[in-house]
């Protein structure tokens, strides 16, 4: 494969109510909100975008939060787990902030041999934390409540929950250039080419899984990284080469788009890296408003109208821990 992705570009998510999804994402993990902005399909709900300092690709969790969603149902066809890399020694910290602030499901295990801390968020959304030793370099915003000895750098991985997993490993390999990485139990992994850093997937093979269904808690999309518009459609025709069904490119103001499902029926996306969230807002003030694509802003009245109010936690001064 001559054109492979360098990895996860942005994991995309359906959430519930807004302010609780801010106050988790952004309080309890110290995450940034670096855009603030509407699902560009449906103006009328919110799409926030969760990362490091500056949102750079492969850091990227992305929610369309609805109050009042039906949860959804984690399953087969569906990217079950999404697991960040914090820095080796730190989940003990993160235990201990997790349980503090009581959330739900906390435990820890092994996986490829990484020391893991599993939990589940407000709408009972599988997460990780994963210690590794080149968990990247520290990109978090200042005034963060987590200190950066444990802050979250980046995306580890996710983790897809299949019936079979033998058509969905040729197109990790064939279209998108992966390469395996390893087994664990029921667990095969696949990495971006060496010296890539852009996060692995793990297929979990269930035969007699029950079918994943949309809703608050689910994963919407995983987005891969290409690194242009040339490598992107190189990668289209990759897609297609497969007899897999993929769209034409789609303007999505902070990169380009196509998408496509996978065998295994997730849904994936290939985004290119730029032009990135700072082409509409400086960086100190990034997420504080806002931000919505030409197409809509003659109708920023009605939208801000519909859209619940929020309150970034900052503003609720949220202690800076040592």
């Amino acid at each position: 494969m001559q054109n492979p992705t360098s990895g996860i570009h942005h994991i995309t998510a359906i959430a519930g109510d807004p302010q609780r999804n801010l106050d988790f994402y952004a309080g309890t993990l110290g995450l940034r909100l670096v855009k603030r902005t509407v699902n560009f399909d449906d103006p009328g709900t919110y799409h926030f975008y969760y990362g490091d300092r500056t949102g750079r690709p492969g850091t990227l969790l992305t929610f369309f939060p609805w109050a009042g969603a039906f949860r959804g149902r984690s399953g087969a066809g569906q990217a079950t787990v999404t697991a960040f890399a914090v820095p080796a020694g730190s989940l003990g910290y993160w235990e201990d902030r997790l349980e503090g602030s009581q959330v739900a499901g906390v435990t820890r295990r092994e996986l490829f041999g990484a020391p893991t801390l599993r939990f589940t968020d407000p709408d009972g959304m599988a997460l990780e934390l994963v210690e590794s030793r080149i968990a990247g370099e520290l990109n978090v915003q200042s005034g963060s409540a987590v200190p950066g000895a444990a802050a979250i750098r980046r995306f580890h991985g996710t983790t897809l929950t299949l019936r079979g997993v033998d058509a969905t490993m040729q197109v990790l390999a064939e279209v998108l250039g992966l390469v395996p990485a390893g087994e664990d139990g029921a667990y095969q992994r696949f990495a971006p080419p060496a010296g890539a850093e852009g996060g692995v997937v793990d297929l979990l093979r269930d035969p007699n899984a029950v079918s994943g269904s949309l809703g608050a808690g689910s994963v919407h999309h995983v987005a891969w990284r290409a690194a242009d518009g040339a490598h992107q459609l190189r990668l289209r025709g990759e897609v297609l080469g497969h007899g897999i069904g993929v769209t034409p490119v789609v303007d999505r103001q902070y990169f380009q788009s196509i998408y496509f499902r996978e065998p295994g029926g997730v849904l994936f996306e290939v985004a290119t890296d730029g032009p990135g969230f700072l082409i509409d807002e400086p960086e100190a003030t990034l997420g504080e408003a806002l931000m919505l694509p030409p197409q809509y802003e003659a109708e920023r009245p009605a939208i801000e109208q519909v859209l619940a109010p929020i309150t970034l936690p900052s503003a609720k001064q949220l202690p800076v821990e040592a």
